[in-house]
């Protein structure tokens, strides 16, 4: 059996192939790779941090909560392993930082925040409607102090709801209609039809 080190040297040592070998083993290993794991998140190096994610977040014996502080990792490559993780260790806990990561610059953290948000699903909800709830320029939830809640970000909170259905969801998802974005509409549409609420939307002229 190769021994923890050796996995590690195999994990960090620049070659994708003999790395993705590693990670199974790794994973094998259980608790006993955990502490080095955790140590290579903490690489000042964006490929070792994101090898170690890579293999916390698919091990029996990791902690959603310890995906979590990637979310707001500078390289957006370790935000993504981030993300991905925790849609495969979905965590109510890890609801909010989700949230926000819907405003990450990067598109695919968004697109997998969304992903592991419907993996978490109705303890999502309420997090989600206030997102979509918000102005682009934040005037609606001042006084939660969360800040301002850019157009893309409603538009992935109202497509998570639309993949979650629930009916919490349905009044929000009837305002926006009423609004003049075609993604935002399209979303709308989407959720409330999954909700077996199929009509036609009209805007009044």
């Amino acid at each position: 059996m190769t021994s923890l080190q050796d996995l590690l040297s195999d994990l960090t040592g620049g070659s994708e192939t003999r790395a993705e070998r590693a990670v199974p083993e790794l994973i094998d290993l259980g608790q006993e790779a955990i502490p080095a794991l955790l140590d290579l998140t903490r690489s000042p190096e964006v490929d070792d941090r994101w090898w170690g994610l890579r293999v916390l977040a698919q091990s029996p014996h990791s902690q959603a909560e310890w995906l979590v502080p990637f979310l707001n990792d500078p390289a957006r490559e370790v935000r993504q392993c981030a993300a991905l993780g925790l849609a495969i260790k979905p965590a109510e806990s890890a609801t909010q930082p989700l949230v926000q990561a819907l405003s990450d610059e990067d598109s695919m953290v968004n697109s997998l925040a969304v992903n592991a948000l419907v993996k978490i699903g109705k303890d999502a909800v309420p997090a989600l409607i206030e997102v979509v709830k918000q102005s682009p320029d934040g005037s609606s939830v001042a006084h939660r102090g969360e800040g301002n809640a850019p157009q893309s970000a409603r538009i992935h909170a109202l497509r998570a709801l639309a993949e979650i259905r629930d009916h919490r969801a349905i009044a929000v998802m009837m305002k926006v209609m009423e609004e003049d974005s075609a993604l935002l509409q399209h979303w709308a549409k989407e959720g409330l039809d999954r909700l077996g609420l199929d009509m036609v939307y009209i805007k009044p002229v």
